[in-house]
């Protein structure tokens, strides 16, 4: 292994802090030197492709980056979405992520994934692109989440969308008019609004 090759190739690890083989093609790197910084210890392997510097510490959402490198045209939906912006205490086992009606399933063996298909603008809306620990993912916002929650009531529990509806509003990190909007995106205006009056006029009163 060529001293240059490795050095730079580390190089770039720490800079990216996740690394995968076809980032070294710019640099004229072999893939080789990957497998070869592993077995030196300078490397380790987090999944499939994906290297990191040894020792490197991620934050919770660690699979969500990983997920999102593997998966980068899916985004994060539903329960993962309600975890990442800290509106339900359940830690979903799986990754939730949202990909198009018609796009080939990705083959993810080594990370529990959960796929669920959207469609028009309910797969596109109210995308975010946050950075965390240097990797870009694509996550749903709080508003979009909540109703999507309902429209997938059926598979996480109207409970769960109810709850996460009354915390976003008592947490004040949406606005009613964003709520309304995406329920109309999502179809679900007609079964939203019970539960959307009812918190609205419960924070009236209080």
């Amino acid at each position: 292994m060529g001293a240059s090759a490795a050095k730079r190739a580390l190089a770039l690890a720490k800079r990216q802090r996740i690394l995968r083989p076809r980032d070294l093609a710019p640099l004229g790197i072999a893939r080789e030197t990957l497998r070869r910084l592993e077995s030196a210890g300078q490397l380790e392997r987090r999944g499939r492709g994906l290297y990191v510097p040894v020792g490197t510490e991620f934050s919770e959402h660690e699979m969500l980056m990983m997920a999102s490198i593997r998966v980068p045209h899916g985004v994060v939906c539903l329960l993962s979405a309600l975890r990442f912006h800290e509106l339900t205490t359940q830690n979903p086992p799986e990754l939730w992520l949202a990909i198009d009606r018609k796009a080939r399933a990705p083959i993810v063996p080594d990370l529990p994934v959960r796929l669920v298909r959207f469609s028009g603008e309910a797969r596109t809306a109210g995308v975010e692109d946050p950075v965390i620990d240097g990797v870009g993912v694509h996550v749903y916002g709080v508003a979009k989440t909540v109703a999507d929650c309902f429209k997938y009531r059926n598979k996480i529990g109207i409970d769960v969308a109810i709850e996460a509806l009354k915390d976003c509003w008592r947490s004040r990190r949406c606005s009613a008019d964003a709520l309304w909007r995406y329920a109309a995106i999502c179809r679900v205006t007609n079964i939203m609004r019970p539960y959307l009056e009812t918190v609205i006029a419960e924070a009236g009163r209080a």
